[in-house]
């Protein structure tokens, strides 16, 4: 009888393989702090022009669509700290072995293809969390003035959320990853999708931000639960019951989608073709 320890062994391991194997690429890591850091600087500097106006019609303390200069500024800062968690490659990377044909290697593993690539990008994510997360939050907020979380009860559904970023990313990543194997290129599907999320996850933009009914439509969507659901509870815009409303919501789109990616990669996957020896 399979034990359960045997049947996550290998995933364990595939974890352990995406932690290893990014320790090649230290340096991207280290200016990736760079990047993040000129993207802080840059949304800063806009921001602070936006509320230039608002601060001088309605007081020190103006507000845009709800928020404020120290508010809108965090937002932007945690944004981009948790992004460099929650960001994954699944599509590219899956886009190449299908390209190679190295897929089929894939397909021969006694496992769950869908669950392999989840755990590279843990073990991508565990070394992004030390290696560009952490650092990046301490020069950012050494820099910036980043407020703290609402609450400790907040910080900690905080948590829960980004988690589930992560895992809404991977699902996304991998039903994009998928559509290698119908249409064999998917550059342009990636950039459009790359494009997409930035918009309608409410990184770029908080969501508050949209006309009302953009607003209305999004809310029946995964992709504000990637970024902006975590950043509401970070700064306190929902209530404890309502940041645990929008938590429960962002778990049942991951549970759906990581469903919806399975189904389409048993769908897909009768319809590949690898040529070569």
């Amino acid at each position: 009888m399979i034990t359960l320890a045997q049947t996550i062994a290998p995933y364990l391991e595939f974890t352990r393989v995406g932690f290893v194997n990014i320790l090649a690429f230290r340096l991207r890591y280290w200016t990736g702090i760079i990047t993040y850091l000129i993207n802080v600087t840059v949304y800063y500097f806009i921001w602070k022009a936006v509320y230039g106006p608002a601060a001088r019609s309605l007081g020190a303390g103006g507000t845009i669509a709800g928020y404020d200069l120290g508010q809108m500024i965090t937002y932007v800062a945690v944004g981009w700290i948790i992004r460099s968690f929650y960001w994954n490659t699944i599509d590219q990377e899956m886009a190449y072995e299908v390209l190679e044909g190295k897929i089929a290697m894939e397909l021969i593993k006694p496992i769950s293809v869908q669950w392999m690539w989840f755990s590279r990008a843990m073990g991508e994510s565990a070394f992004r969390l030390g290696m560009l997360t952490l650092p990046t939050a301490v020069v950012i907020t050494l820099l910036f003035p980043v407020r703290m979380p609402a609450s400790v009860a907040h910080f900690a559904l905080f948590a829960a959320a980004v988690l589930g970023s992560f895992f809404l990313m991977g699902a996304i990543n991998f039903m994009i990853g998928t559509c290698a194997i119908r249409l064999k290129s998917i550059l342009a599907l990636i950039r459009a999708k790359y494009w997409l999320i930035e918009l309608l996850s409410g990184l770029l933009i908080p969501v508050a931000f949209f006309p009302a009914p953009v607003r209305a439509v999004m809310a029946w969507l995964p992709f504000q639960h990637v970024a902006s659901t975590p950043l509401q509870i970070y700064l306190g815009k929902l209530t404890l019951g309502g940041a645990a409303l929008a938590l429960t919501t962002q778990w049942v789109w991951v549970v759906a989608l990581v469903w919806l990616a399975d189904r389409w990669w048993r769908a897909s996957v009768k319809k590949i073709t690898i040529h070569g020896g």
